[in-house]
């Protein structure tokens, strides 16, 4: 019986992700003995066509050509799996949706009309049916491993919905808020990273994106107390993640 076929997919992104995939090492080893990795110009200009039973996606779509584009490997695709912020939130490019595209072209390309581009960077599931979002920016190679392994096994992955305050007080790291007023998006950012930010001292970015019903307006509103201005927490929530429903109504209440 012939292996189950992964596909690797590239749009809008840095391809972080992609290398998240290519640093598991010994660990890639095992899974191409598992899986016959048939499309990912990351590690190999050779592919195998479709169609494929995983598709592994990276990035947002920025053009038109793009949003045709995932149609179709949406249509050659048993299951499709978006990982990364670009992905699964439209990235750090989605602070196109806060301003006016048309007049960046206009003040950066000296032949605008050369650039043919979308208004917004979107998540590639408001395009197409996702089956499976991994968070991060980029994702956790603990956690892709994981995805994969269920993926195989007919499973749930165990990934967290909790805050990564859970993860701060798991490794026994003092919370950078309360202790230093430091601004953090931990409580209301999905715990993934291992805790990576505070445990050096510093705040949450929000790489991981809005935990499970996030209470953003009362983080908002402690932040302020501690000195954050409006702009200040407008520009919190506008990072890797500034699409993310949750983070957007939250920074646009602060515009």
């Amino acid at each position: 019986m012939a292996n189950p076929k992964l596909a690797v997919w590239k749009f809008a992104s840095c391809d972080g992700c992609q290398l998240t995939l290519l640093d598991c090492e010994d660990e890639l080893l095992e899974i191409a003995g598992k899986l016959d990795i048939a499309e990912f110009l990351e590690a190999t200009s050779g592919h195998s066509g479709g169609p494929y039973d995983i598709s592994l996606v990276e990035g947002s779509i920025t053009t038109a050509h793009d949003a045709e584009r995932i149609q179709e490997i949406r249509r050659i695709s048993g299951t499709l799996i978006t990982i990364g912020a670009c992905a699964t939130a439209g990235g750090i490019q989605s602070l196109r949706n806060f301003a006016d595209v048309e007049e960046f072209t206009r003040q950066v390309y000296a032949h605008p009309d050369y650039i043919s581009t979308l208004a917004t960077s979107t998540p590639i599931s408001d395009h197409v049916k996702v089956d499976f979002e991994l968070r991060g920016c980029p994702v956790s190679k603990r956690q892709l491993l994981e995805l994969i392994a269920a993926t195989l096994a007919g499973r749930k992955p165990h990934v967290p919905k909790t805050s990564q305050c859970t993860e701060c007080k798991a490794h026994g790291t003092v919370c950078v808020t309360v202790a230093q007023g430091i601004p953090c998006l931990g409580p209301v950012t999905q715990a993934g990273c291992g805790n990576l930010c505070p445990s050096v001292g510093r705040g949450c970015y929000g790489c991981f994106g809005p935990k499970e019903a996030p209470n953003a307006a009362a983080l908002s509103a402690h932040l302020a107390t501690l000195g954050q201005t409006p702009r200040g927490l407008r520009d919190l929530y506008r990072s890797f993640n500034a699409a993310a429903p949750d983070f957007e109504t939250e920074s646009r209440r602060h515009d």
